[in-house]
């Protein structure tokens, strides 16, 4: 998921050297040792490869995250971890995925098109050859003038996010301003603020749900054949992804639907609008998954050493499910291959930490965090009534990896300022690297949320932005060509340097207080 950065009023952000002075102890050579593993013998690049080339798309319950989940118990294992396994949190639903997917225009000409099924959508159940017609539908009162209309039609949407002329770089890195600023004190006049939904935008915001669940049942009884779609836009061949049906095993029947490049979908439009027969064929082959509907995550542990602090818990992990146009490589097996990296390391030194380190690939993410939320209800705590378990005392910390592959520039310490200054200690003997912000700012989109929702210290690293906005995420284009080996490389050091030292120091990391039930999930 897509990282949402707030700010947080009335805390300090503070750059590591700014903290130094009240710096804790840190073991240098072990740092050393780190680095050395982690930048001249890394794995981090092969593990990628297995958990997208190898693997697949990896949409939730999907056979691709089976695979790679079954990949990464077996791999973890072989590394020396114990304990790995593949745990269920609980009910999620249907699985799916694509064995077929083919569309291409025949009239005016023949021009080949990419497109991808939305994910739970039926298949064609053959190869069809159909005309193209154009639906606008701006409310409800538009439908009728398609009724007779769509009958044995392919329906092709408007495109309503145009594509822009890219004289800005895809990609790009945090400058030392942007850090800077990140690690400033909040002024909380100085600070903008999203205006407030007004009655008219919430009333407009449900009109348009409502017409959209209105749309698939129109689309069916009028006997249309498929739809071809485009909802979030693109440019340059990327398009993204998403659901076109409910993973519920009693969701309603919809169409098959394909999300289109941009370039393809204008033109079938601007030849429709032009009065010019356009026709399509098409064909989609997916696959549902009801044998089994429960969702997993994989788990795996390095066992604590210290009598007394063996029993507690240091905690890393990543989304491993994905979207399905592309592999998942920044979102988030790049996530996924830097924790089980950080473990390989520590592994590969013979570590013997105090506390016991717990790795956790979370699935679902996409669909709601669903693996890490279900984990932390089971293991923990229930937000919706903050009954706390025995394990809510013992667990030290949870550091979360997910906006894409650049590198680590800091952590964002969501608002919990006393752990501040001990992560600018930890993060000096990384400056040389690039990792040099703590800021207090809070920051959203991913799994770390489960843990701090409860009021366990759960912290997501700051990571160069690199395309991960513009092109990979959620796209046909998030590739394992998009990953920098030597960024993820750098990340695993930072974050394996992390895990060494919550694990190591005599006392867990400090904590927020405890949110209240009635406050859990309010925004």
């Amino acid at each position: 998921m897509k990282n949402v950065v707030l700010p947080l009023l009335g805390v300090l952000a503070c750059s590591a050297p700014a903290l130094a002075q009240q710096a804790e102890k840190v073991d240098q050579a072990m740092v050393a040792k780190i680095k050395d593993e982690g930048l001249n013998r890394s794995k981090v690049m092969e593990t990628a490869f297995y958990l997208t080339d190898v693997s697949g798309p990896r949409l939730a319950n999907s056979p691709g995250l089976m695979r790679a989940s079954e990949w990464a118990k077996k791999q973890l294992t072989d590394w020396g971890l114990a304990k790995a396994n593949i745990e269920s949190w609980g009910d999620f639903g249907r699985g799916w995925e694509i064995e077929k997917s083919y569309v291409a225009m025949t009239k005016p000409y023949y021009k080949a098109m990419s497109g991808t099924p939305k994910a739970w959508t039926p298949s064609t159940n053959s190869l069809i050859k159909k005309q193209v017609v154009l639906v606008k539908v701006a409310s409800e009162a538009d439908l009728e003038k398609y009724k007779g209309q769509l009958r044995d039609k392919v329906i092709v949407t408007e495109v309503t996010s145009m594509p822009k002329l890219g004289l800005e770089p895809d990609a790009r890195r945090y400058t030392d301003e942007e850090l800077q600023k990140m690690a400033a004190p909040v002024v909380a006049d100085a600070t903008p603020r999203r205006p407030a939904m007004t009655d008219e935008q919430r009333d407009a915001m449900r009109a348009r749900a409502a017409l959209r669940s209105k749309l698939a049942p129109f689309f069916i009884s009028e006997g249309a054949a498929a739809v071809l779609s485009n909802p979030r836009g693109g440019s340059v061949g990327t398009y993204f992804t998403s659901n076109g049906a409910p993973y519920a095993a009693d969701a309603q029947p919809v169409l098959p639907e394909l999300e289109m490049a941009t370039e393809d979908q204008l033109r079938l439009i601007r030849l429709v609008e032009a009065g010019i027969p356009v026709e399509v064929e098409l064909e989609t082959k997916t696959k549902f998954q009801t044998q089994d509907l429960k969702g997993y995550n994989v788990v795996a542990e390095i066992p604590g050493t210290d009598r007394k602090l063996k029993n507690e818990i240091v905690m890393l992990g990543g989304h491993l499910d994905s979207w399905h146009a592309g592999t998942g490589a920044t979102d988030n097996a790049a996530g996924c291959a830097v924790m089980m990296e950080a473990v390989r390391i520590l592994e590969a030194l013979n570590v013997k930490p105090r506390r016991t380190i717990r790795i956790a690939l979370w699935s679902a993410e996409e669909e709601g965090l669903h693996g890490s939320k279900n984990y932390v209800k089971n293991h923990f705590a229930d937000p919706a009534t903050m009954q706390l378990k025995p394990e809510h005392e013992k667990l030290a910390a949870y550091f979360n990896l997910d906006n894409g592959a650049g590198k680590i520039r800091g952590i964002y310490a969501q608002g919990n300022e006393a752990v501040m200054p001990i992560f600018a200690s930890w993060l000096q003997p990384l400056n040389e690297l690039g990792a040099t912000t703590v800021t207090a700012r809070t920051t959203g989109g991913t799994d770390h949320l489960s843990f701090d929702a409860v009021g366990l210290p759960g912290f997501q690293f700051i990571q160069d932005p690199l395309d991960y906005g513009t092109r990979t995420h959620h796209t046909n284009m998030d590739t394992y060509e998009r990953l920098p080996p030597e960024d993820l490389k750098q990340a695993s050091v930072v974050v394996a340097t992390f895990v060494y030292n919550a694990a190591m120091r005599d006392q867990k990391l400090p904590r927020k207080a405890l949110p209240t039930a009635k406050a859990v999930g309010q925004r």
